[in-house]
């Protein structure tokens, strides 16, 4: 799979599973110890090297440990996540929560942004191709470790009102071939500060609107179950607004 042994790719996959919930940075003593590799601490430090070469891991500041870098989540994604489906009662209440909405755009987002925030956490946001830019669970975030960072929160807040920012985000879905956007760290902001963060976007699209909504948090969020909602989420908008002729 690509250029990765197998067990690199358990490792790595064991790296992002202790990453995701400690949100620190990873050694071999410890993936030793908690997960029983049946691999010796010195042959996953090896390993770690080799994965940290090919530019799956990043080495973190101050510490012998490592965390995922974008290119190893991005591979965790493609190759090894196992969408959590939604179940028939999620999908009845995402509906139900957006539904009486559904006759006006602006409180139809509005109140889509809400509930995304809601269930998922995280903060939402929502663009569309008119201009309009729709965002809530701001105070999600200051509940994240990440976001404690006042650079980057202080960065992300004041982008949340640049619309000319999510609208290249929205463009950009014209070249995408998938039912999600995945933006994650440094690499996909450009900008240092974001390193941390991670965005997942759907896109919908109607008679005369079109739009993403999705959440932003931080990388280690739990993808195999955020991107399921996003996706339903998304899909679930456009047959509103194309029902209603949007």
């Amino acid at each position: 799979m690509e250029e990765l042994t197998q067990r690199q790719i358990d490792i790595l996959k064991t790296i992002i599973k202790e990453y995701s919930e400690t949100g620190g940075p990873v050694g071999s003593e410890i993936l030793e110890k908690k997960y029983k590799l049946g691999v010796s601490p010195a042959t996953i430090r090896n390993e770690m090297v080799e994965l940290a070469k090919k530019g799956f891991l990043k080495k973190a500041h101050f510490s012998s440990g490592r965390v995922p870098s974008a290119k190893g989540f991005r591979f965790y994604i493609k190759h090894l996540m196992k969408e959590k489906e939604l179940s028939t009662s999620d999908e009845v209440a995402y509906k139900n929560s957006i539904w009486d909405e559904r006759s006006e755009a602006h409180k139809l987002l509005s109140q889509a942004t809400k509930v995304l925030s809601h269930r998922t956490g995280l903060l939402s946001l929502s663009v569309t191709n008119t201009g309009d830019v729709y965002y809530a669970g701001v105070s999600n975030l200051l509940q994240k470790p990440e976001f404690l960072n006042l650079d980057l929160s202080r960065d992300l807040f004041e982008r949340l009102d640049e619309v000319a920012y999510w609208e290249k985000i929205l463009n950009d879905f014209d070249q995408l071939q998938g039912e999600v956007m995945f933006i994650l760290g440094e690499e996909d902001f450009r900008d240092p500060n974001y390193e941390s963060c991670a965005s997942i976007f759907g896109e919908f699209k109607g008679n005369k609107i079109k739009g993403i909504i999705g959440v932003v948090g931080p990388k280690r969020m739990y993808y195999e179950i955020i991107a399921p909602q996003v996706k339903y989420f998304s899909s679930l908008i456009e047959g509103i607004i194309k029902d209603q002729g949007m």
